[in-house]
């Protein structure tokens, strides 16, 4: 049975084909193919069809040369063609000075001769797992913007004093590298927050890396952090860059932190403190650099019991501590949500432009919105849909009637025995969760047998 190579393509650049052939032996194991060139001007047009893992480059080729001056011609020109080429540069002893030069000028390593085969394979690696990286974080970066989520058509609206506060702390807090904890219920917007500090951080520039740990099964946690290597377990059949590590020059965002299992948090705290990460199965750290931001729905008073979270580890999240008040404690901003989000939607489904009496202003404004502004958002999107006349009504809102300092219907679910509507039985299910645990989701999710997806497609049914 053929063996798994870990790399694909090697190319020995070197006019001296003893040379050219003792690397090909010593490299076979591990890579799948290995090309030998004698010279780097057949080496460009090759790059023209070809992408290799690491290339192997000598720097004299003219007879007697042995200062390096041919090989520092070529070095720029092939980075001009391949900017992320792992370059090994093949250097007699002596040499070190050139290669050390070599390597200012953008080449990976080198390697003396006459070399040991071990040093060789070491170093060969090394460099092609370099390249190798760089091309899993740029895959990660490039899927990070696709899958981010736009933030032009959902703004952080709100002129009320309490979110002048949180304007202000963004406006401050955003130019530094300084972590931030956001804390706040479902609904809130967190993550616009989150996307505002990094819109206007000096790291805009780079992507912002979402994770919603939440979403990230538990068995998973440690492998989409902080990566794995090939083996690592039964299913790692390729290395595999962690979040951290795909947001490295940018902002990593941890959407739900207070799901991240006690045992892992040591392991999170030791990255952030050494600015390195190890993947799973590997015995190497790679250095990181980002801004992390970090976000909950766990009460304040939750996140300072042991057994939850850890206390070193919060220290070092909440540098800057933003709380997000939930609309029922900002309702002078309802009015400023209902017309933005009906202008939005009005705009999206072609729907004709209505008014919004001051009799359902008022009914909406004093309503309490548990599900915050994602659920004025999704009622919006509902009344627009439904809407007749020229004027919105209250019933094209998906709200319970009941009125602000109004007791709260019971949550027991209990349906008219003549109402067997499956529908409705299912709000009041989910609805009857959601209030039990405080509009907490994992925990709602959990009772009802859902994942937290099925769970917000639901609400989002509902309208909740």
């Amino acid at each position: 049975m053929a063996r798994a190579h870990d790399f694909d393509l090697a190319v020995v650049v070197d006019d001296d084909p003893d040379i050219a052939l003792a690397a090909r032996l010593a490299l076979r194991g591990q890579f799948r193919e290995i090309a030998a060139l004698p010279h780097p001007e057949a080496l460009i047009p090759y790059l023209d069809t070809a992408q290799p893992d690491v290339i192997l480059l000598d720097l004299n080729f003219e007879r007697g040369a042995t200062d390096g001056a041919e090989g520092f011609r070529w070095l720029p020109r092939i980075l001009e063609k391949d900017p992320d080429a792992a370059i090994v540069i093949i250097t007699a002893h002596g040499g070190l000075t050139i290669a050390v030069d070599a390597i200012k000028r953008g080449a990976a390593d080198f390697v003396t001769k006459p070399w040991s085969n071990e040093r060789l394979v070491a170093t060969v690696r090394s460099a092609a797992s370099l390249r190798k990286s760089k091309r899993a974080t740029q895959t990660e970066r490039n899927r990070a913007v696709e899958l981010g989520t736009p933030v032009a058509d959902i703004p952080l609206l709100g002129k009320s004093a309490a979110m002048r506060r949180v304007n202000s702390l963004i406006e401050r807090a955003a130019p530094t590298d300084a972590n931030v904890l956001i804390l706040g219920e479902n609904g809130t917007g967190k993550e616009l927050v989150a996307r505002e500090l990094h819109r206007r951080s000096r790291r805009s520039d780079q992507a912002m890396v979402a994770v919603d740990l939440g979403a990230v099964t538990e068995s998973l946690f440690e492998s989409e952090l902080f990566g794995h290597v090939k083996g690592a377990f039964t299913d790692a059949k390729t290395d595999r860059i962690g979040r951290l590590q795909a947001g490295n020059g940018g902002t990593v965002f941890l959407d739900e932190i207070g799901n991240l299992p006690l045992h892992l948090q040591p392991k999170l705290l030791t990255a952030l403190e050494r600015r390195e990460v190890t993947p799973v199965g590997a015995n190497r750290a790679t250095p990181i650099d980002i801004r992390l931001i970090t976000a909950t729905n766990l009460p304040p008073e939750r996140l300072a019991e042991e057994d939850v979270f850890r206390q070193d580890l919060l220290f070092r999240l909440n540098t800057v501590e933003i709380e997000l008040p939930p609309l029922r404690h900002r309702r002078d901003d309802i009015p400023l949500l209902l017309e933005h989000y009906l202008a939005l939607y009005e705009r999206k489904y072609g729907a004709p432009k209505r008014t919004l009496g001051p009799d359902t202003l008022a009914a909406l404004s004093d309503y309490d919105w548990p599900g915050n502004v994602r659920a004025l958002r999704h009622a919006t999107e509902r009344a627009v849909i439904l809407a007749e006349g020229e004027s919105y009504r209250l019933d094209d809102f998906p709200l319970p009637r009941r009125s602000r300092g109004e007791a709260a219907p019971s949550i027991a679910f209990s349906p008219r025995g003549d109402d067997l509507n499956l529908e409705r039985a299912e709000r009041q299910m989910v609805e009857r969760a959601l209030r039990k645990h405080h509009y907490n989701i994992s925990l709602a999710a959990a009772e009802l047998g859902l994942t937290r997806t099925s769970l917000y497609r639901r609400m989002e049914k509902h309208g909740l």
